[in-house]
């Protein structure tokens, strides 16, 4: 079988074991859509022995913030974070769905009081698998390929 080779970074961020098709998704969420100095290694549709297929984003000398993190945690819940240093790991965690999320999704309601008046998103996860959340105020439940549109 042949072997996959992707440029190993000096310094910067790995976020693997996304699902396939998702990374755009997740460069978008990091500002990484225009060239920013940095190298940017995408890896698509790789074999994975978890996923069946996985992306693999690396972002040379950049490391992400716990927004950045939280988001790609929404549409990337079986990602793993590989913080590099000197060419080497120097620490690595998996995303988590939290019990609550604030302040990063708006809700898909026009009508919610969070699109209305000064007051930070609040959803409750209701399902980690699918994904399914409620809007603390106005209940509305969004879940799938309505989250990414509404981070």
């Amino acid at each position: 079988m042949p072997e996959l080779k992707i440029e190993v970074i000096p310094e910067g961020t790995v976020i693997d074991h996304i699902p396939a098709g998702k990374w755009l998704k997740v460069i978008e969420i990091l500002g990484l859509t225009k060239p920013n100095g940095g190298t940017l290694l995408i890896a698509s549709n790789v074999p994975s022995k978890k996923l069946g297929r996985k992306d693999i984003v690396k972002v040379e000398g950049r490391y992400l913030s716990e927004e950045e993190v939280n988001k790609i945690t929404l549409i990337a819940p079986s990602a793993t974070v590989n913080i590099v240093k000197d060419y080497k790991i120097t620490e690595k965690f998996r995303v988590g769905i939290p019990e609550e999320i604030f302040d990063i999704l708006r809700c898909p309601n026009p009508n919610c009081i969070s699109n209305r008046e000064y007051v930070k998103s609040r959803f409750h996860v209701v399902s980690k698998e699918p994904l399914k959340l409620r809007c603390h105020y106005c209940e509305r439940t969004i879940e799938g390929d309505e989250i990414p549109g509404n981070l």
